[in-house]
């Protein structure tokens, strides 16, 4: 029996609802999603399905979607001046020096180049859900690469890095930051640190295995537990987490780690970016076009150590065009998670775009593929070719 779509879409996006029901109709029984999208401050599509119980407010763990939220605070701290891109890491936090990390920039940190991408020894989840513990033990290790000459995705620490600068520069946690000028402004269903209200609302993950036509990372990545990607999903520790789990352990959700630990629905994801580009009922877009452009503009592009294949990072976002989908403008940033969901920017469209869904759509993760259908169907009506 066919699943039921619920939602609305606007007119003009009807092959938007056309496409998440071949989504829904394709994946096995028991799928469960919500797809949303605005252009230009409205929104235009709002979608899901799932079982009893499921609906557009339900609430998933977004991974390394998490790291689009913690990064939009960094955006407004350098819009503002409290932060400046340039100035050295040890500038605002010197314990950083040890281990020739001392001439690392802000910047260069936010593209995924400081190599730090873990510890020798692995966190505990006691310390995964701690940014403050994570950045303590992260000041003293020496990086895995010389700072500043390749790059890799930073998956579970990059948000404690750059939470620790915002905690030096402001005097408050990056999570608190986020809350007062980001979440609640702009009534935000992208939580970091879950309230215990709204713990009813979550809807935890399961692992799925991949199937033939799952666009997975290349040989599923390496499993040894000293590789570069081992130690970046923190494999390697002694007790290790598995990262489908994360959102799952309720430290995670309650404190809400900025490289890992957002709680979302799809409305969330699309509104935080919608209101990052847009003007959303009356309220100014929160960033200026000079800052979209900075931190939209590539700064790392090429081979990414950590997960073995072609990625592009700008400052702590992803760049979607090129690392997802190619349909999209020059400057389209956001960030994918490891369950499968996806949230971006297009900002010469004024499209923003946010997926999730419970279950991983395969190991060890990035958006989902059939991002690539949604996200070009959302694309296609906001150019007004639907």
């Amino acid at each position: 029996m066919a699943q039921e779509i619920h939602g609305t879409v606007a007119d003009g996006f009807e092959a938007v609802r056309e496409e998440f029901a071949a989504v829904v109709a394709k994946e096995r029984p028991g799928y469960e999603g919500q797809v949303c999208a605005y252009v230009h401050g409205r929104r235009v599509v709002d979608l899901w399905a799932g079982p009893p119980g499921a609906d557009g407010g339900s609430l998933y763990g977004v991974y390394s979607s998490t790291q689009g939220a913690a990064h939009l605070v960094v955006a407004l701290l350098v819009q503002d001046g409290t932060l400046e891109l340039d100035r050295r890491v040890t500038y605002y936090w010197p314990e950083f020096a040890a281990e020739g990390k001392g001439a690392l920039t802000l910047r260069e940190l936010l593209a995924h180049r400081a190599g730090v991408i873990g510890t020798d020894t692995g966190f505990t989840l006691e310390e995964l859900a701690d940014d403050r513990a994570v950045a303590e033990r992260l000041a003293d290790q020496r990086p895995f690469w010389r700072p500043g000459t390749a790059f890799g995705h930073h998956a579970l620490v990059l948000g404690a890095l750059t939470g620790e600068i915002v905690r030096r520069a402001t005097g408050h946690t990056l999570q608190e930051v986020y809350e007062e000028r980001v979440r609640a402004p702009h009534g935000l269903d992208f939580h970091l640190g879950l309230p215990a209200a709204h713990e009813p609302r979550f809807r935890d993950a399961q692992p799925m295995l991949p199937t033939p036509e799952q666009r997975a990372l290349p040989e599923a990545l390496p499993s040894g537990p000293h590789t570069l990607t081992s130690i970046a999903l923190n494999r390697h520790a002694a007790e290790p987490v598995d990262l489908e789990s994360l959102p799952n352990q309720p430290v995670i959700r309650a404190r809400g780690p900025a490289s890992v630990g957002g709680v979302a629905s799809a409305r969330g994801l699309a509104r935080l970016y919608a209101a990052a580009i847009s003007e959303v009922d009356g309220k100014a877009p929160l960033l200026k076009p000079d800052t979209v452009a900075e931190f939209g503009q590539y700064h790392s592009v090429g081979h990414d150590l950590v997960l073995r294949t072609h990625r592009s990072f700008g400052l702590g976002f992803e760049m979607t065009a090129d690392t997802w989908h190619p349909f999209l403008g020059a400057g389209a940033f956001g960030h994918s998670g490891a369950g499968g969901s996806q949230a971006f920017a297009d900002p010469r469209s004024g499209l923003a775009y946010g997926y999730t869904r419970r279950r991983f759509a395969f190991l060890p993760g990035g958006a989902a593929p059939e991002n690539d259908r949604l996200a070009r169907a959302v694309h296609r009506a906001a150019l007004g070719r639907g």
